[in-house]
């Protein structure tokens, strides 16, 4: 046990070591300098009369002083285990092995989201996230697919303490999902779901084959950043054409007897979205509008364009690739990141929503 708790302090050590690292990133002289700054303009008698650069200062201010706080509570924690730890060892008290062990990962596990934080700064990546799932190739296998990798995005969005919402719902006739379109609320929603981007490929044997052969199926996962009201874009209105539908599946006789149901067309590019899931066409349409933004800033960031108005349908985003990851559930188990080369057979827990290894490797690797 004595050599247990020797290893115990030297990751601590190590622990030190990263978080002394990340502090040099932050600059927190600069930070706690940027703090006082706008406290200071916060104070003064006309700070409100601008309401959207006020609501900006105070965003910002509250931004800083997280990362200042979650910086300082790591310290706090790493100085109380080497506490823990040596107190243990000069009592020879070993029964709080398992409690440091936890700690331990804890700490590893918010050191490295700190740093991944830290490396997050791109324009969106703070933004909240609209994450979208279609099936892909393999019939109802698919279908289940993408049920599938939509439990389990729920599972980590609860993991870290996002919120959702559900834009658009497609069910399928037989077995799982066509496709889901789903709102992640949170800070650094987008940057890291972004990491999520692509194809996912199952291998299982199939519960829909009466023959139980193996089956291959694939699923696509797109994701866009919600756009703030500053980052908000106009659209020409002869750019669009807007179709209205009755919204399909459940939801009672209003939303199957009315068209309620957008679907918005840019031409220039020839970008589709459709929004069913509120009531009111209204809110519908808001929604789709809200999507289409998104993939025109995302397809206007990766084509290197200067104004929206310059993209056109030959840079039409196809949002199909080469799979990044496979889960395969026969003849073993086995989820691997081809990008990365992450894997785990752990597989229960992943489709449970821990996926936060195959994240942070993508994110750091970049």
């Amino acid at each position: 046990m004595l050599i247990q708790y020797e290893e115990f302090i030297e990751e601590v050590r190590e622990m030190k070591k990263t978080i002394d690292e990340v502090s040099v990133s932050l600059d927190l002289v600069k930070l706690k300098n940027q703090l006082s700054e706008y406290e200071n303009k916060m104070q003064q008698s006309d700070f409100w009369n601008d309401m959207q650069h006020a609501q900006e200062v105070t965003k910002e201010c509250k931004e800083i002083k997280d990362k200042i706080e979650n910086y300082n509570s790591i310290m706090n924690r790493i100085e109380d285990l080497n506490t823990l730890i040596q107190l243990s060892l000069e009592e020879e008290d070993y029964s709080t092995y398992e409690e440091i062990k936890m700690e331990i990962k804890d700490l590893k596990i918010n050191i490295e989201n700190m740093k991944i934080q830290n490396l997050l700064s791109g324009e969106y990546d703070k933004n909240n996230a609209i994450l979208t799932l279609h099936v892909g190739v393999g019939g109802n296998d698919a279908q289940d697919w993408t049920e599938m990798l939509y439990r389990m995005y729920k599972r980590w969005c609860e993991r870290k303490g996002f919120k959702i919402e559900v834009l658009d719902f497609i069910p399928a006739d037989e077995a799982g999902i066509k496709g889901v379109t789903i709102k992640v609320i949170g800070e650094f929603a987008y940057g890291y779901l972004n990491a999520e981007k692509g194809i996912h490929r199952l291998v299982r044997i199939s519960p829909y084959n009466a023959n139980g052969k193996r089956q291959t199926s694939f699923a696509s996962v797109e994701v866009l950043p919600e756009l703030s009201e500053n980052q908000d874009i106009d659209i020409r209105s002869e750019d669009l054409k807007i179709d209205t539908y009755r919204s399909g599946g459940a939801g009672g006789q209003h939303v199957n007897k009315t068209e309620s149901a957008i679907r918005i067309t840019h031409l220039p590019t020839g970008i589709v979205v459709q929004c069913q899931n509120e009531r009111s066409q209204y809110f519908n349409k808001e929604t789709a509008m809200k999507i289409l933004k998104s993939k025109l800033v995302a397809l206007k960031e990766r084509e290197h364009k200067e104004r929206i108005e310059d993209l056109t349908g030959e840079l039409k985003d196809n949002g199909w690739g080469s799979q990044i990851r496979s889960y395969v559930f026969h003849p073993y188990n086995l989820v691997k990141d081809h990008r990365t080369g992450v894997e785990t057979g752990n597989i229960s827990a992943v489709m449970d929503g821990e996926i936060d290894e195959f994240i942070i490797r993508y994110l750091t690797s970049k």
